[in-house]
């Protein structure tokens, strides 16, 4: 699956207790007795999934590589293709070893060289899959099938169980996810990923449920799964390829272009709907100052820093952070009116005062910001008047004291 992973060092002891308790409860329930008996077929199935799971990680290696590049977070992998074979094959104690088999391999094979990755960090996301993968066995138990080859026997009471089943193991998935998090986000897709996060889990979820029922009853057809798969991974790739050139790779945020493009896009939707949105044209003040300070490394750490201010600050899905270079920020709000984007624009401008940036063991505070506002259509009825206005609000901003918001519109 494309399970969520999430940071554990630098979290805070809620974290670290709450990893530990998932682990304990992962191992108790690993342990208890199971109806499917551990023999020689199951076993069996062990080893063919384990090893199938390790071919398939190792001729992707390379791609994956590149996504987590190309993304600069931690993110999807493909393991559910395997581990939901096994939740509907194997008995628990299989199941995790088969869990912490394909974590193992890919902490030491795949994420490794990308970046030193804690064992615990690891071994609490393995941890986290073994307890989805038990949620979705108790769906299936309770459901009256043991195992997919009884489902199979049940047409579509079976066909709902495996689906039942498929859903649990992704609604938990998540769920487990959540209370890991320092930061939790304000939106659905931060919270629990975008469209195209959660496709792909769907997506390897099914083909999990195949390699199952292929393993149950012609298990030479297990191999047709790698075609579908190593496809899927690479159109995953030319996906984030396709997002990273339009996003900044210090900040994650728009870059020119892109910022650019959607801006264009969202004016001709609001000329076609007689509609308005607005620009927000930001500036660090005194960032040099920073820089020589403290450093361009601890430079790149405020810019972050502000970057997420700025997305935690805005009203969600829709509006656009872009970075135009340097200490500017640029913000689209499709649909703001004018009596509303100054409550936003102040929010921001708060939420940057308020910052404490570490710089090795000191922290930076007292960051300030500018800002400028421009409405659509009262401001200009082009993208290049509108970002004219904005800036000259902006600089009014800088040159009457700083640390504040100028309306283009106030200055008429």
């Amino acid at each position: 699956m494309a399970p969520r992973h999430w940071v554990l060092w630098r979290q805070g002891p809620r974290v670290v207790v709450y990893c530990l308790a998932s682990e304990v409860v992962a191992v108790v329930l690993t342990l208890r007795p199971s109806p499917i008996a551990v023999d020689r077929r199951t076993v069996s199935i062990l080893v063919v999934l384990l090893v199938l799971g390790v071919v398939q990680s190792e001729t992707g290696r390379r791609v994956e590589r590149i996504r987590r590049r190309v993304s600069g977070t931690p993110h999807i992998n493909m393991t559910s293709v395997w581990t939901f074979a096994g939740v509907l094959l194997l008995p628990p104690l299989l199941l995790a070893v088969l869990v912490a088999g394909l974590y193992a391999h890919l902490a030491i094979r795949s994420w490794y060289r990308l970046q030193r990755v804690p064992v615990s960090r690891t071994v609490s996301n393995a941890a986290i899959i073994v307890l989805s993968c038990y949620a979705a066995q108790s769906v299936l138990r309770v459901s009256g099938f043991p195992d997919v080859r009884a489902a199979l026997t049940h047409s579509w009471a079976g066909t709902f169980a495996i689906a039942a089943a498929g859903v649990t193991f992704f609604a938990v998935n998540a769920l487990l996810v959540l209370p890991a998090r320092r930061e939790v986000g304000r939106t659905p897709e931060a919270l629990f990923g975008t469209w195209s996060d959660n496709g792909l889990e769907v997506a390897t979820l099914c083909l999990g449920a195949l390699n199952a029922m292929a393993l149950a009853t012609l298990p030479g057809l297990v191999v047709l799964v790698f075609p579908p798969l190593l496809l899927l991974h690479r159109t995953v790739l030319v996906r984030q390829l396709e997002v990273a050139a339009h996003r900044d790779e210090k900040t994650g945020l728009y870059n020119t272009s892109g910022w650019h493009a959607l801006a264009k896009r969202t004016l001709a939707a609001t000329a076609r709907q007689g509609g308005t949105f607005g620009l927000l044209m930001l500036d660090l003040d005194h960032f040099k100052q920073v820089n020589d300070t403290y450093g361009h490394l601890a430079g790149d750490a405020v810019l972050k820093a502000v970057a997420q201010s700025i997305i935690s600050a805005v009203r969600g899905r829709g509006d656009a952070v872009g970075r135009f270079g340097g200490e500017e920020f640029v913000v689209l709000l499709p649909g703001i009116t004018q009596p509303d984007i100054g409550a936003v624009a102040e929010r921001i401008r708060r939420a940057i005062s308020a910052l404490q940036v570490p710089a090795g063991r000191l922290s930076i505070t007292g960051l300030t910001v500018s800002i400028g506002i421009a409405v659509y259509p009262t401001a200009g009825t082009s993208l290049q008047r509108l970002l004219d206005a904005a800036d000259t609000a902006l600089y009014h901003a800088k040159a009457t004291g700083r640390n504040k918001v100028v309306h283009v519109a106030d200055l008429v």
